[in-house]
């Protein structure tokens, strides 16, 4: 298979290049470039190999068939290539490929930055290969299986590379940090490279982490945007651990001795992505996440490299330790240096307690029986520490660095506290740590605006600070400030639920049946609730509805009825059965094949109800795999039939007998409704903190 034998070459020119840079008299490091090269155009001739494998629809590789079909659209025949695993690695490494180039030709690094940097290079594609997305089928299909109809949203075809462009841009700050420990580097200028590219990843990793979370809440219909399921912490961990990153390196360019910390952050930051790709992989969240993958094989590679990342970077630290700056890491306890240390130090307890959770799968197997922890565990343990890292970050924007330094006025900040806490008391918050997280947010977002002011933060500094702020403040009240119910909703009767006037308008269906909506009107305006729907008619995604406004939104996910008035029936061949209303009779049955392995079987069917015989011919497209079919009208669409299944001898079919439409239409059904006040403030931070960020790289 070509795309093996592309990836065999990428470990190949990689290993080489690693060599050739580790030369120390440099005189090969031409070479190393050109060796460079090579590797980054076998990955991209690998990637355009799966990307063309899945174009035409390829079934006989694996990969393909488990995530893609021939009816799945082109953007997202595109997005299945990182649906899985297989294609996530493969897009890894490409992007880790795209920047050791730029590295080679466009930055111009040492020989020993280049050959660590592609030494992870040879390591990630080791894991490529390790499961690779070139596999055949062993058992070949007709179809492939396609893509979760959940992920077929827009927000979840990038929200897949985003993450993986700051999982890979991370590794450019591990790689500053070890060869500024090879090479004893004494002097400090790396630690502003490694800032621009950790901003970076940061601002990537972010939106990543963001965008997941949006489409949670727009797509998923249980109303959040954050479930603390282990497999979104294992982003969140390297997201926090990389802000401790950045605000040590703060203080590491005032305060020498801080560089220590500075390597100890950035080892962790790179490991802990890897250990969360250990257990997103290896199988061991199979119970616990719907996120992960189960069953997979990859998982002891991956643990393997996660150790050599990790142990090879603390024992390189230790190694040289004596040799880094020391003295204080801060001068008194009213500086800038303190209170940013401080809030680093918070950041750790957070990230530790949330490395804990979501490893608890993990450690309980050791111990032997798997359990996980709940949300409330989160909840109670993040809460008081988000209240103190925000404290913290007033006191560090307001102070100013060194021994003997000013601080600027609290007079605002406490005022903005209030105004957070009668907030947070005005949307129906009640409990006294959301409160005072509501109103420490905005002393915070205060605090930013006035040390940007008095010229003590910078502008992208000040949007990004803003953004937590906020961010955090939309969590109190669009979480602990939401109300919720549920309602049972008949078509045309008004409901006032919530301080909103709620009329349910009925089902609509599209022409194909693909889809059908659930309409609403809130306070007039109208919504809609999407639910995608398999071939055969049952639902395959839901969507819900929401009426947003600058308040909030009002948040309505249907339930489909538990009584949806359909029956099936088995119908033999000349025999005659009765449904509800009318009887049914298969008459015969017509089969003609159509192309790639397809088969259009036409039945004959008479149905009568006691005075007057119809017939119809409901069909089914059938492959090896299965079928689709749609429903056929009877007697003016007064019932509607669908063939769902025929016998291998054709003496016997499968029926599915359904209401009329404007029946199915109309009937009753059961909602969740709920309010999330001023949610959108949640999006606009979340925007403020990536974009702030990707400022602060022009510093």
């Amino acid at each position: 298979m070509a795309g093996t034998i592309f990836l065999a070459l990428t470990l190949a020119f990689s290993l080489a290049a690693l060599l050739l840079f580790a030369e120390r008299s440099g005189r090969l490091m031409k070479y190393g470039r050109y060796a460079t090269a090579l590797s980054f155009l076998c990955i991209l001739g690998a990637s355009a190999f799966l990307l063309v494998l899945f174009l035409t629809n390829r079934f006989d590789i694996a990969y393909v068939a488990s995530y893609s079909s021939t009816d799945l659209p082109l953007v997202y025949k595109i997005s299945a290539f990182w649906a899985g695993q297989q294609g996530s690695f493969l897009l890894w490494l490409l992007i880790h490929g795209a920047v050791s180039l730029y590295l080679c030709f466009r930055a111009r690094e040492s020989g020993v930055f280049l050959a660590l940097f592609l030494f992870l290079q040879a390591l990630l594609t080791i894991l490529v290969l390790g499961k690779s997305p070139f596999a055949p089928q062993e058992v070949l299909v007709q179809d492939g299986a396609g893509l979760n109809p959940l992920l077929q949203d827009p927000w979840m075809a990038i929200h897949p590379p985003i993450i993986f462009i700051g999982y890979a841009l991370l590794a450019v700050p591990l790689v500053y940090s070890m060869a500024a420990l090879v090479t004893r580097d004494r002097e400090t200028i790396w630690l502003e490279r490694a800032r621009r590219w950790a901003l970076v990843a940061w601002a990537f990793l972010g939106a990543g982490i963001a965008i997941g979370g949006y489409w949670a809440y727009k797509v998923l219909g249980w109303g959040g945007f954050w479930g603390w399921d282990p497999v979104e912490n294992s982003s969140l961990v390297p997201w926090l651990l990389t802000a401790i990153f950045i605000h040590v390196l703060s203080v590491a360019r005032v305060r020498r001795a801080a560089i220590s910390l500075v390597h100890i952050s950035t080892i962790f930051a790179f490991s802990l992505v890897l250990y969360g790709t250990f257990l997103t992989r290896s199988g061991i969240l199979g119970d616990f996440s719907v996120h992960s993958f189960v069953g997979t094989s990859i998982g002891l590679t991956i643990a393997v490299v996660n150790a050599i990342v990790l142990l090879g970077g603390l024992v390189l630290l230790t190694m040289r330790a004596g040799t880094l700056p020391k003295g204080e890491v801060y001068p008194s306890h009213t500086s800038r240096e303190f209170f940013l240390l401080l809030g680093a130090m918070i950041l750790v307890f957070l990230s530790v307690i949330i490395f804990l959770g979501m490893s608890m799968p993990l450690l309980s197997q050791l111990a032997g029986k798997s359990a996980a922890v709940d949300t409330s565990f989160y909840v109670r343990t993040a809460m008081p520490l988000a209240i103190a890292m925000m404290v913290a970050a007033t006191f560090a924007l307001l102070y100013r660095y060194g021994k003997e330094a000013r601080r600027e006025s609290l007079k605002a900040s406490v005022v903005f506290l209030v105004l957070g806490a009668l907030a947070a008391f005005g949307v129906g918050v009640r409990e006294a740590m959301p409160i005072l997280l509501s109103g420490v947010s905005l002393m915070a977002l205060a605090a930013a605006v006035l040390s940007w002011r008095k010229g003590l933060l910078r502008i992208g500094g000040m949007v990004a600070h803003v953004g937590l702020s906020l961010s955090l403040f939309a969590m109190v009240l669009a979480g602990s400030g939401s109300q919720s119910t549920s309602e049972d909703f008949t078509v045309g009767e008004p409901k006032d639920i919530l301080g909103h006037e709620i009329v349910y308008k009925g089902q609509e269906f599209a022409e194909d049946y693909s889809v059908k909506h659930y309409v609403y009107t809130v306070d007039g305006r109208e919504v809609r609730a999407l639910t995608k729907l398999h071939k055969s008619g049952e639902d395959a995604a839901r969507e819900p509805a929401i009426d947003k406004t600058l308040t909030g939104d009002v948040y309505i996910a249907p339930v489909p009825p538990k009584d949806s008035s359909r029956m099936e029936i088995i119908l033999k061949l000349g025999r005659t059965n009765m449904g509800d209303t009318f009887a049914y009779r298969y008459e015969g049955v017509e089969k003609k094949p159509l192309e790639g392995g397809k088969t259009l079987v036409t039945a004959e069917v008479a149905v009568t109800d006691g005075n007057t015989v119809e017939r119809v011919q409901p069909t089914i497209t059938a492959t090896a795999d299965g079928g689709t079919s749609e429903p056929v009208e009877v007697f003016g669409g007064e019932k509607r039939i669908r063939m769902t299944g025929v016998s291998g001898d054709e003496q016997q079919i499968r029926m599915e007998i359904l209401p009329s439409l404007e029946e199915e239409e109309s009937q009753p059904v059961k909602a969740s409704v709920s309010t999330k006040p001023f949610i959108w403030t949640l999006w606009l931070g979340c925007i403020l903190v990536c974009g702030g960020t990707l400022l602060a790289v022009k510093r």
